[in-house]
């Protein structure tokens, strides 16, 4: 099926294991990579990420979601997956099952995860989530104590790991400190009450490349596995490289007189007689028709401005500076033809994003290859 689809994305699966091997080699022996493969793995495939993650150093893998760990078991995947974000209450049996990692960040949640681990008959692992100062999910500093009340009473819960998540590892590092700070004292605080963890981890990419494993047994990286930075100031791993390009085809060329009109709504209009090809990808694949969408791609190596609106399935680039362009020639909406590149933190700019968005909007239905 994938042959019959005129546009893929590819994935660099020697790059992807180059980024892993590399990560690795900054970490050290005495950390491992939980690789970040949530998102179906930010658009590259979290199938085929993770087992190429794995062979390459990765010792487990995090995902979003219940389904998307289950997915990667369904893949005979067995390394530990970590579930970051929400699990309903009523998919516990399912996360025992598979023998899937969740994240604990509320008294109340806990209590009732407990309840049902032992209805099942099983013993849930978990790591606990700190909100140490990004606002998001987490155990807030000052509940913690009510936390362990609750963890002392559950006979089906066992608390494998910690973790934290920065908010600014790649813009603030005084800031970043302060979080560190605020989690290891939440550590302390339940280390001499008797608790231990096997895992702890904070770094994502950012943190990964400036702090290394920040002191921690584990890290975090999921942009980085890709070969991108988190913004455009931040460091990044010399020789990591971008994993993913997106192609498509030209599905017809002609030329145009002056004023003749393109698009929806006629949006766009002719100079001069302009030699135009049609392009069969559009918004239905993931490429944003509005408020802002690319501006460019590559043919025969140069760069050929889209015109008028982005359609379902459909779009309109000029190619009348470009000779001998014909129906079939490959075009690249994202990474390398030639020697000219467009990069995802060139799509960020242009869709007004930041380059997480410009990987993980190409849809599914597009293969990956």
């Amino acid at each position: 099926m994938q042959s019959l689809r005129p546009s893929r994305v590819d994935i660099d699966l020697e790059a992807l294991a180059s980024n892993v091997r590399l990560i690795k080699a900054h970490v050290g022996a005495d950390a491992g990579i939980m690789a970040v493969v949530k998102a179906n793995a930010y658009g590259h495939g979290a199938v085929t990420v993770a087992r190429i993650a794995l062979l390459n150093g990765a010792s487990c893998l995090a995902v979003a979601n219940l389904a998307e760990a289950v997915q990667l078991r369904r893949a005979c995947i067995t390394a530990p997956i970590l579930v970051l974000s929400f699990v309903p209450v009523d998919a516990v049996a399912v996360a025992l099952q598979h023998d899937i990692t969740v994240s604990l960040f509320d008294q109340r949640q806990v209590a009732r995860f407990d309840t049902e681990a032992r209805a099942t008959g099983g013993m849930l692992m978990t790591h606990i989530k700190v909100d140490s100062g990004m606002g998001r999910l987490g155990i807030l500093p000052g509940e913690i104590k009510e936390l362990m009340t609750t963890l002392r009473a559950c006979d089906a819960i066992q608390v494998e790991g910690i973790y934290t998540h920065f908010s600014a590892a790649d813009e603030d590092p005084i800031y970043t400190a302060q979080q560190r700070a605020t989690f290891e004292h939440v550590m302390a605080t339940m280390r001499e009450a008797g608790c231990s963890f096997k895992y702890v981890h904070a770094a994502n990419s950012a943190a990964t490349v400036n702090l290394s494993a920040s002191g921690f047994n584990l890290v975090r990286p999921g942009l980085l596995l890709y070969g991108l930075k988190p913004c455009e100031s931040a460091t990044s791993l010399e020789g990591v490289q971008p994993v993913m390009s997106w192609k498509t085809v030209i599905a017809q060329v002609k030329t145009l007189p002056p004023d003749s009109p393109v698009g929806y709504a006629n949006s766009y209009r002719t100079r001069g007689e302009e030699k135009i090809a049609i392009l069969p990808v559009g918004y239905a694949d993931g490429l944003r028709r509005s408020p802002r969408s690319w501006r460019e791609v590559l043919v025969h190596g140069k760069r050929a401005p889209l015109i008028g609106r982005v359609s379902m399935e459909k779009t309109t680039i000029n190619v009348s500076h470009i000779p001998d362009v014909i129906a079939g020639d490959e075009v690249v909406l994202l990474g390398k033809q030639g020697v000219d590149e467009i990069s995802a933190d060139e799509v960020a700019a242009w869709i007004d994003s930041i380059n997480y968005e410009a990987l993980s909007m190409i849809l599914p239905r597009v293969p990956r290859i």
